[in-house]
Formats: structure tokens, sequence, C-alpha cells
């Protein structure tokens, strides 16, 4: 299975569409609230060089928002 890696906030509507995405799909994954950690804020923008959530790592594989096709993509789920 996949390492994901979620970056998140709590208000953030593509956030809970990604998180409720991998939830139908059994996807497990590790959520980072970046609205209060500033360690992961550093981390996802090191990687994604933006600050727009989600910021979603499949396995070293950025992707910055809720890209459903390239999620599937990246998981082998279609």
């Amino acid at each position: 299975m996949a390492k994901v890696i979620i970056y998140s906030t709590p208000t953030c509507v593509y956030c809970k569409m990604a998180k409720e995405f991998f939830t139908k799909n059994g996807v497990m994954y590790e959520e980072f609230d970046v609205a209060s950690d500033m360690k992961e804020r550093e981390e996802m923008v090191a990687k994604s060089h933006q600050l727009g959530v989600p910021v979603i790592d499949i396995d070293g594989n950025t992707v910055v928002g809720f890209d459903q096709k390239t999620l599937e993509g990246l998981l082998g789920l279609k």
C-alpha cells in the first residue's frame, strides 16, 4: 500500500473531499493540520512551493489540490 500524507486545514472543503475519497477507497493516510503545525507547514511548502491546501504526498509524488484522476492513477484505483 502506498504511503499517503495529506496536509490540510480544518476549514478546507477540498481537503474534506480528498479525505472522504481516501476513506471511500480504503486508503490509509496520515494527516497534518498546517493551520496549527508550523513544522509540517514548512515541509508542505518545501514539497509544493505554495501555501494552498490540500497538498497530498503519495510515495513522494506531490499533488496540489483534490485531483481525483491523478490520485486514482497514483494509487492504482482505476
